[in-house]
Formats: C-alpha cells, structure tokens, sequence
C-alpha cells in the first residue's frame, strides 16, 4: 500500500519512518554499557506514522490496525526467541490488547527514594543483600529485590502507579538486563542511561504535539516498545500537551483582541 491511501482498517494508513534514528541507542557510552548489561543488539527503536487523528477510546481499533498494515507487517522488527535473530512481523495479527503507558514523569528526581529507603547509599553504591531467585533472576542486592520481588517489605516503595510509568518500566528492563548481565554496583549508570533512552524515545511525541495547530490532518508518531512477545504500549501525552496548547493560544488570541481593541 502506497504512503497516503487509505488504510485497510479504520481509516488508518502508516508508513515506516527509517530515517527516523534514535541517537540514544548508538551513543558510546550507552553501546558499552547495554553490552556489559547482555543487551547489546537485543534492544531496538523503530518509528511508524500515519495521517489520522487518534482518538483515545478507540484504541483497541488503531492497534489492531497498526498490525495489519502492509507496511507495518513487512518493516516491523521483533527479536526470535528461539533464534535470537531479529525478524519482520511478516504476518497479521488477529486480536490485540493495548495498555497505555503514562509518561508523566519529567525528572530523575522520581528515583530518589532509593537513596531515602537505604537500597542505595548515599555514595551511590547499590546494597548488597543475601543472595536468591525470582525466575529467571538472581537477586543479589536491594534493587533488584524492590524491582521482582513482591514480598520484600520495601516493595511498596514504587506503588503500582509508579510501576506503570514508562520511566519506571524501561529503568527496570536495563537494570534486569539480559541472560549473560553483568549488574553494576552503583545506580548512575542505570539513571543516566534510562535518562538518556526515554528523552529520545518520549521527545518526539512532544514535537508533533507542538506541530499539530494548524494542521487539517494531524501527524503523530506512536512509541512502541517490543519485548519477546508481540507487546505495544504508546503515550498520549501528545494529546495532553495538544489540548494544553489550545488553551494556550485561547488566551493569546484573547489577549491580542484585548490590545486591538484598547
């Protein structure tokens, strides 16, 4: 299907963005470290639009597109379990469940309660504790208890609201990293990277919310974030930040009559 016609389920036509690159994910100081964390080539940012107008509540129905585009189904990559090579989707997907993630959060700051309930010292240092198992994971410290284990007393320190921002999801998949990870012993590298991946993954949301007054068709891109299995979570910020906008230039159009008329 050519880019602009209309999509073969509910209006909806998307086109693979390849020029759009992701400069976290190829950066030094993030390639060293996602390969001591066994993630090295296991982890992957693709970027899709398209020209309709997204509306929360019919979510279900825009995903369910999303996977049956053409050009989805042929550009799409998802890592094989069972190879460990990257592949296209390559097929349609019959039924689909979509989760919002939120991404409310705007600074690191959302972490320090690591600091303020002894699971890292004041000098960063994760605190080691005895060693056992949350399948597949060892755990051999304090933060790795918070993150798997929930009968530990401070698993409470991230409510279940906390775990559900994507902040708090993609800082928990570096930590865990992959089969052959070799953990660090201090926070900042898992801060600093999280930081850097979720302003490049969340930023462009926030752009083509800005770009949108104006525009007849509005275009937005939508975040995926793909694990072992088919999983698809996208924000809405954009339409929060769009309506916010609105009312912004409400007043400034209010504001410019004021001073013609006065």
């Amino acid at each position: 299907m050519a880019a602009g016609e209309p999509g073969a389920s509910g209006g909806y036509c998307f086109r693979f963005l390849p020029q759009r690159t992701f400069a976290s994910l190829s950066a030094p100081e993030t390639t060293g470290r996602l390969r001591q964390w066994s993630m090295l080539g296991r982890i992957k940012a693709q970027a899709f639009g398209f020209d309709q107008t997204f509306r929360a509540y019919r979510k279900e129905e825009f995903v369910l597109a999303f996977f049956k585009d053409p050009n989805v189904i042929a550009n799409l990559e998802l890592l094989s379990d069972s190879s460990g090579q990257w592949m296209t989707l390559g097929t349609e997907v019959k039924n689909v469940e979509a989760t919002g993630v939120p991404c409310t959060q705007l600074s690191m700051s959302f972490f320090n309660r690591l600091y303020d309930e002894n699971i890292v010292r004041d000098t960063g240092h994760i605190i080691k504790c005895l060693d056992s198992f949350c399948d597949p994971f060892p755990i051999s410290d304090e933060l790795r208890k918070v993150l798997l284990d929930e009968d530990s007393e401070k698993y409470e320190v991230f409510s279940k609201p906390d775990r559900d921002e994507f902040l708090f999801c993609l800082f928990k998949h570096l930590c865990l990293g992959g089969s052959l990870c070799q953990y660090e012993d201090v926070l900042g590298p898992y801060l600093e990277t999280a930081k850097l991946l979720y302003k490049d993954l969340v930023r462009i949301l926030l752009a083509c919310a800005t770009l949108q007054q104006g525009v007849t068709n509005r275009r937005f891109r939508i975040l995926l974030w793909i694990l072992s299995s088919v999983m698809l979570t996208f924000c809405t910020i954009a339409l929060v930040w769009g309506r916010c906008l609105d009312v912004l230039l409400f007043y400034l159009y209010l504001l410019c009559f004021i001073i013609f008329v006065f």
